[in-house]
């Protein structure tokens, strides 16, 4: 099996307000409202958002109603300029997100906060003066 990650698939409750909080951040969809999944084009691993009880289905398990089986994850951006971390995290708010932990310096040498989508997946929003990006926006990994 290669090392690959291809799409990353986000249960949620409502998909066009899952639609409409990613696409302010400014995630490219073809998403046209009559699809009952959405495809977000990113650099490198595709985001795709799909209905919890629809995700649920396809796997095989049962979800009690009112909740949720997300599981403790984060999903990570990682910024090329520290001040894009503060520009996203108050984008991700007013987008209808909620900031769980400001910016701040990490112990890791960064600067990283976090907020949760309308669904309750977590997004560090991170920058480190030492990472670098390969020409698609991905990370340099070594």
């Amino acid at each position: 099996m290669d090392a690959r990650v291809s799409i990353i698939t986000l249960g949620v409750s409502d998909l066009k307000r899952s639609h409409a909080f990613y696409s302010a951040l400014g995630f490219p969809s073809s998403f046209t409202g009559e699809q009952d999944i959405v495809f977000f084009k990113t650099s490198g691993v595709c985001v795709a958002l799909y209905p919890m009880q629809k995700l649920a289905e396809d796997i095989g398990i049962n979800i009690p109603d009112n909740q949720s089986p997300t599981p403790m994850m984060t999903l990570a951006h990682n910024t090329k300029a520290q001040h894009e971390v503060d520009e996203i995290l108050e984008l991700a708010v007013k987008a209808g997100g909620t900031l769980v932990k400001p910016a701040e310096r990490v112990f890791w040498g960064g600067y990283s906060g976090y907020f949760r989508d309308p669904d309750g997946h977590y997004w560090e929003i991170a920058h480190a003066d030492f990472w670098q990006f390969n020409d698609d926006g991905s990370l340099v990994i070594e």
